[in-house]
């Protein structure tokens, strides 16, 4: 039995979905990627609860409120698309990595069979 939010709970969790948000932003940005995966993490459950949630109660809300919510939403995906133009490199920079780590692993395997490494 799921109960529903308030309102108010509503907009608090996307305020906290933006938060979190901002924070993932800062993270990128110094390549601190142990804490962007940990606040992902949060973000997920914020976002798994508000879903959970809102279906319905959605409708319910003030202008004032749907206005709020809509600019939240934006903020968010302006942070989630600068996100994302720092960390599209760098994880096509660790394929390349992996790619070339496995291409030499293979090479070693096929001509040096006995010698594990």
């Amino acid at each position: 039995m799921t109960t529903r939010m308030s309102n108010s709970q509503s907009i608090n969790i996307y305020k906290n979905i933006l938060n979190t948000t901002n924070k993932m932003l800062a993270a990128a940005q110094n390549n601190e990627w142990d804490q962007l995966i940990n606040l992902e993490k949060e973000c997920r459950k914020l976002t798994d609860k508000l879903m959970s949630n809102n279906a319905e109660h959605e409708l319910n809300l003030s202008e004032e409120l749907q206005q709020q919510k809509v600019k939240i939403i934006h903020q968010v995906l302006a942070n989630d698309a600068q996100i994302r133009t720092i960390t599209e490199p760098w994880m096509a920079q660790l394929q390349d990595i992996l790619n070339t780590t496995k291409c030499e692993r293979n090479l070693q395997q096929t001509y040096h069979p006995n010698n594990n490494t």
